[in-house]
């Protein structure tokens, strides 16, 4: 539960639903997020909404609460977490085909996904030798943490998985009857579309964890978790461990990825303009640049300001 002490409250939300006339939610939703100061993104689709908003406990009350109005979005997934300072200067809500990117526009989630297991039931599942585990997330999330045991598919961005998936189906499957397949992300959403998927690829016997790593990680005790390091955030925390507790990962500034304690030790890590993994697809005037916009973030703090060009969470890519 998010800490009251704090004062900006951040949700991080999705249901997939049928949302016939988006323009119009997209117009209302802009509407009450500016009266009420709610900064962040949210993304409508035929296929429902997602999203992560930041602003007082109030407002953000407000939206959700809006959004739990829409039709079948009653039961809204919403995560919630708290921060000293805004974490995003702009908001932005926006109509797209999709509210997390697959390009498989036939996968209707609606219409068949897997079978939802709650977090006290995921160890014994991902236990059990006949299971076979798939991180759904992206490259550089898994590169934090992820499960014991879990398959890293290596994929830069979600668009990636089906793709992978029928490349590796053979190999992963066999010849035999299809084993039982666990996937997992961070909050619920890709897993949630990716057991759809593999539904309609033939496959029956797919589960995906309900509330994704962060139900998991906050409910499991730590004692008893089959988790391994840090799980990557799309807000200002970077990354997460048990508890939902602040991790050790920072965001690289020029590539926006996460960045681990021992990557900062680098030579090429320098905060706000580059890291071991980006330093040398960056060009010495990048580099300056993102140093002076570090100067400037610095300056605006100082006077207490909040400094437009600030940069804020990584994106929300599928």
């Amino acid at each position: 539960m998010p800490k009251p002490d704090l004062p900006i409250r951040i949700a991080a939300l999705y249901k997939f639903a049928r949302l016939d006339d988006c323009q119009t939610v997209r117009r209302a939703l802009a509407d009450l997020c500016s009266a009420q100061a709610v900064k962040g993104t949210l993304l409508v689709a035929g296929e429902g909404i997602n999203g992560t908003i930041a602003g007082s406990a109030a407002a953000i009350a407000r939206v959700v609460a809006f959004c739990r109005d829409l039709p079948g979005c009653a039961d809204l997934e919403v995560k919630y977490a708290q921060a000293e300072a805004p974490p995003f200067h702009r908001m932005k809500v926006r109509v797209k085909r999709e509210i997390v990117t697959m390009g498989e526009p036939q996968i209707d989630p609606l219409s068949g996904s897997g079978h939802y297991v709650a977090p006290q039931d995921w160890n014994a599942l991902i236990s059990d030798p006949g299971t076979i585990v798939i991180d759904t997330r992206n490259d550089y999330e898994v590169a934090a943490g992820t499960f014991v045991g879990a398959i890293d598919p290596r994929t830069p961005t979600f668009r990636d998985f089906p793709a992978w998936f029928r490349a590796e189906r053979e190999r992963l499957l066999g010849s035999g009857p299809p084993p039982r397949i666990a996937m997992f992300c961070t909050g619920g959403i890709r897993c949630e579309k990716s057991t759809a998927f593999l539904k309609a690829e033939g496959l029956d016997e797919v589960y995906h964890l309900q509330g994704g790593i962060l139900r998991y990680l906050e409910t499991v005790p730590a004692e008893q978790s089959l988790w391994n390091g840090e799980c990557f955030v799309f807000d200002q925390r970077v990354a997460v461990g048990h508890g939902l507790e602040p991790g050790t990962h920072v965001l690289c500034h020029a590539c926006r990825m996460p960045v681990r304690r021992e990557a900062r030790a680098d030579p090429r890590y320098v905060a706000g303009v580059s890291c071991p993994a980006c330093h040398d697809e960056r060009t010495e005037a990048q580099r300056a640049g993102y140093a002076e916009r570090e100067r400037q973030e610095r300056l605006a703090h100082a006077r207490g300001q909040a400094h437009v060009g600030a940069s804020g969470p990584a994106p929300r890519d599928g």
